[in-house]
């Protein structure tokens, strides 16, 4: 099993390293970016790294042959201390201009329990200069599989099977007399062992009364096939345990203190997002009770008023901090 992950990784790394040679002859100079890294989980400990960004010079991360990649080692040794994520984006020329880039995508990572290789192609069209007005299309080709579930806040939420994946994605953006509104597709095809497929279609509407006063509209459905994994399928509260990888506070249990998780009082927003059955949900994801709460398909709606809240604008004050943090206050109401 190891000589198949060595395989995707060295013949991924040929690829990378040809794509760089074909740079330094086009290009006179190619230019990186490191910056240091630091991250905690239960099961790394410290985990000391560096991010590296690789660019051609005066591109501004929005030319030809871009690099985003990481590198860590973990203080407290587990089985796989060392840990990586890649990606590296070539644009199509001939099917590209300004805001209207079309690209492919290699992406290869071995972090947190969990590998991710693959190739893929982007489309995104724009609306002038106007970044809020856009439609974005993916499709993915991708090897997946969770080989250490210790990492996960809850392994009942998880297989270990490998995952031959074909991934689309579609996005949609733009603004109407309400205000601004976002129309999202997401849809994976599973080829190894048993076959399966699963999808997401989410809308939301902003209705904006002021600079602090609005309304938030939510639309979810959900469906997957009966031999989904557990990962593909949906809790009535969080997002599917497999987005959760796409955000370092999810992606490995102890960044956000099990017992914070554990307690309920956390929510993972995503999904269905019936808030109030957070509780519920989690009490189940402990295995304790048997298998996990959960469902092959849903629909919900959710709403959110937002109020005026003088926390909130101490917290836009703030230098610095401000930029990466901010406060809502807001009435909900969800239904499913």
């Amino acid at each position: 099993m190891a000589h198949k992950y060595l395989l995707i990784l060295s013949a991924l790394f040929c690829l990378f390293q040809f794509t760089a040679e074909d740079t330094h002859a086009q290009t006179k100079s190619y230019e990186w970016i490191p910056a240091p890294d630091v991250w905690y989980n239960d099961v790394d400990g410290i985990r000391l790294g560096i991010r590296l960004k690789g660019q051609v010079p005066g591109t501004f991360e929005d030319g030809p042959h871009r690099l985003d990649a990481g590198f860590w080692l973990s203080t407290w040794f587990p089985k796989t201390p060392v840990s990586y994520y890649l990606s590296f984006t070539e644009p199509i020329q001939n099917w590209s201009e300004y805001g209207n880039e079309a690209s492919i995508q290699l992406i290869s990572s071995i972090r947190t329990g969990y590998h991710q290789h693959g190739i893929g192609f982007n489309k995104r069209w724009q609306q002038g200069f106007d970044e809020r007005k856009f439609n974005e299309f993916s499709t993915f080709v991708t090897f997946e599989k969770r080989f250490d579930r210790e990492y996960t806040p809850f392994p009942t939420l998880w297989s270990e099977d490998e995952k031959l994946l074909t991934k689309v994605l579609f996005e949609l953006q733009n603004e109407n007399s309400l205000g601004r509104y976002n129309l999202s597709y997401q849809g994976a095809l599973q080829y190894l062992n048993n076959f399966y497929g699963a999808m997401t279609t989410t809308g939301t509407q902003q209705i904006p009364f002021n600079e602090y006063w609005g309304l938030r509209l939510r639309g979810y459905f959900g469906l997957a096939s009966a031999d989904s994994a557990p990962e593909y399928l949906f809790s009535r509260s969080s997002s599917i345990s497999v987005n959760w990888l796409n955000s370092g506070l999810t992606r490995a249990k102890g960044t956000i203190p099990q017992p914070w998780m554990e307690s309920g009082n956390v929510q993972v927003s995503g999904g269905a997002n019936l808030r109030g059955y957070t509780g519920r949900d989690i009490s189940s994801f402990d295995g304790s009770s048997g298998n996990p709460f959960l469902f092959n398909s849903i629909v919900a709606f959710n709403s959110e008023f937002d109020y005026y809240n003088p926390v909130a604008m101490l917290f836009e004050q703030i230098p610095y901090l401000s930029e990466f943090l901010s406060f809502r206050s807001y009435l909900f109401f969800d239904a499913g």
